[in-house]
């Protein structure tokens, strides 16, 4: 509850009046139960000034801020109740739990529809009379209707035996028809082979020799010319030949430089295994030289040895510090005169040797496990690379559908994944890994990569519900939700978005009932009419019926009412039909 002295600004300032508890009676355990589960007590009711003050946009600032004893931080939710123009409204503000901005709701409040008084009985009894008249009229006319079927059903009998007598005739019919055409052809043929036979011979005879002799001509000119052609074509075989010949001793050859470069490969295979055990040598050397150097510099700080060892007593060369090293081993075995130093020495020279073979086996364990790792992260970068392609694949064909271009890539901020720190040890950097996804709508521009600063909201839903389309079959589960994803599209963006969904939400099991591409469910305030695959037989469409225009009560909702006043409406369209048909009669008349 809000505290006397915002309750009292909010009375003259913002036009509320009281809390919803205080508009209602009821008994204290309901009242008691409203105020726990639904927050009576806090929910303001005011008049037609709240909308006044809603419009200035500093009522919901007012309301979202706490007051000075409320130290808990962030912004308050709020809820109140009030009139405009004779219609109540619901206005509630939410603040964001990742923002921290508030989120406002305004509804329309609708009539109550919940403890209404019954039906009168005396409607009760006159519904049922007329339900039993209704019965008994059915009884009645049953007969009538049977009888009615059974002659309907004849008849449709004997249509089609008509209908099938019928296309026999108009086949025969066309069928002479055919035949007299081929007789008057064959017809006219006889009489015109009749008129040549009766024509003067002599003359025919003359023209068939000039025609006879212009042939053998032609003949003998003709087996001139394949003469020359045949022998053109061996001389191509020959040459051919040579050819073959060529290219097997090419082929030999070609295989003999395939089968020394698979022996070249296999020997570069053997260098490469000899490099890494190399390299994995010379870095375990190199670490032991490190540990030696940090030891060495612990030991002889190099800041107070370095005029020591700038004189010259100090040995020079190993062959030197070899010597100095016997003659100080031969001093302290001398020493017999205090065996505690000499066997703190030995207990001491002990612990550095097993401390060694540790630091040595720990240093052989972290090189075993770089190696294991990079083996893993060879194997799961490659497993990303084929899943990438593999969505790429699938967003570039359905980006391509609407007529524009896309690319999915994974970026790695780098060339390389591996980075060297200061020691030069492996690092990765996936905190700089992520998807890229490029989209190009226009001829004219090139591939740019998805943004808020550079596309439309339009554009980025295209993109956005077709990259989710790429990534559904990789990934089961049993449901999916969108929710208005196609607000901000055209009409045909909206089109093909709604038919690529539909095509990959209706996919049939494969395997089994199970193998099943999941449900799909696409909330939306509006769809277009005329949508491909709404005649999907597993597509289902849900209303949710919500505003103030509905029916007050679900049993008003009645079918059979509904097709008797579409039955009636018919009916007058039809008996308006038929009064101007019959004046036309009577003025024909």
């Amino acid at each position: 509850m809000y505290s006397d002295a915002r309750m009292q600004v909010l009375r003259r300032e913002h036009g509320f009046e009281c809390y919803l508890d205080e508009t209602f009676t009821a008994p204290e355990a309901i009242m008691a139960a409203l105020q726990t589960r639904h927050n009576v007590d806090k929910v303001l009711v005011g008049g037609e000034g709240v909308q006044h003050s809603i419009e200035r946009k500093d009522l919901v600032e007012f309301l979202s801020s706490r007051e000075r004893h409320d130290t808990r931080p962030g912004k308050q939710a709020s809820c109140f109740f009030y009139t405009h123009r004779g219609t109540s409204y619901k206005y509630t503000s939410q603040p964001s739990r990742y923002s921290g901005e508030v989120g406002t709701d305004c509804s329309q409040v609708g009539p109550a529809i919940m403890l209404k008084p019954g039906t009168d009985p005396n409607v009760k009894d006159q519904l049922a009379s007329v339900i039993k008249s209704a019965e008994e009229t059915i009884e009645r006319i049953k007969p009538e209707i049977d009888m009615s079927e059974s002659e309907l059903l004849k008849l449709n009998a004997q249509g089609q035996e008509s209908g099938t007598k019928l296309k026999n005739a108009k086949r025969a019919k066309a069928d002479w028809q055919m035949h007299e055409v081929k007789l008057r052809n064959q017809k006219d043929k006889l009489a015109e082979a009749e008129e040549n036979a009766s024509k003067d011979n002599d003359r025919e005879k003359k023209k068939s020799k000039v025609k006879i002799q212009k042939l053998m001509e032609s003949s003998i000119s003709m087996t001139e010319m394949a003469a020359k052609a045949h022998n053109e074509f061996m001389k191509t075989m020959s040459s051919l030949t040579g050819l073959k010949m060529s290219e097997d001793g090419l082929s030999d050859n070609l295989r003999k430089l395939a089968d020394a470069l698979n022996e070249k490969q296999a020997e570069t295979a053997e260098l490469v295994r000899e490099y890494s055990r190399v390299d994995i040598e010379y870095n375990t050397k190199k670490d032991k030289l490190k540990d030696l150097l940090k030891e060495a510099e612990r030991v002889a700080p190099s800041a107070e040895w370095k005029d020591r060892l700038s004189q010259d007593d100090i040995p020079s060369t190993l062959e030197d510090l070899d010597h100095e090293i016997d003659e100080a081993e031969l001093k302290v075995n001398s020493i017999t005169d205090n065996p505690h130093a000499i066997r703190e020495y030995e207990r001491r020279k002990k612990e550095i040797q097993e401390y060694q073979a540790k630091l040595d086996g720990m240093s052989g364990d972290k090189q075993q496990k770089v190696r294991l790792l990079e083996a893993k992260f060879e194997n799961w970068r490659d497993s990303l690379l084929n899943v990438v392609n593999q969505v790429n694949c699938k967003f570039s064909e359905y980006m391509k559908e609407v007529g524009c271009a896309g690319q999915i890539n994974l970026y790695t901020g780098s060339n390389d994944a591996r980075e060297n720190d200061s020691d030069g040890q492996t690092q990765y950097n996936f905190k700089n890994w992520g998807i890229e996804i490029l989209v190009k709508f226009r001829e004219a521009s090139s591939l740019q990569v998805l943004s808020a600063q550079t596309h439309s909201g339009g554009e980025r839903s295209v993109s956005t519900i077709m990259y989710l389309m790429g990534l559904q079959n990789l990934m089961s589960s049993p449901f999916r939700c969108v929710d208005e994803i196609n607000q901000g599209l055209d009409e045909r963006n909206e089109r093909l978005v709604f038919k690529r969904i539909v095509a990959n939400s209706t996919i049939s099991p494969e395997s089994s009932p199970d193998d099943h591409c999941g449900q799909y469910f696409l909330i939306t305030p509006k769809l277009l009419p005329n949508l491909d695959g709404m005649e999907n037989e597993n597509i289902t469409v849900l209303f949710v019926f919500s505003g103030p225009n509905n029916f007050p009560h679900f049993l008003d909702w009645n079918v059979d009412k509904f097709i008797q006043e579409k039955r009636k409406f018919l009916g007058q369209e039809h008996n308006e039909e038929r009064i101007p048909n019959k004046n036309k009669k009577r003025r024909s008349q």
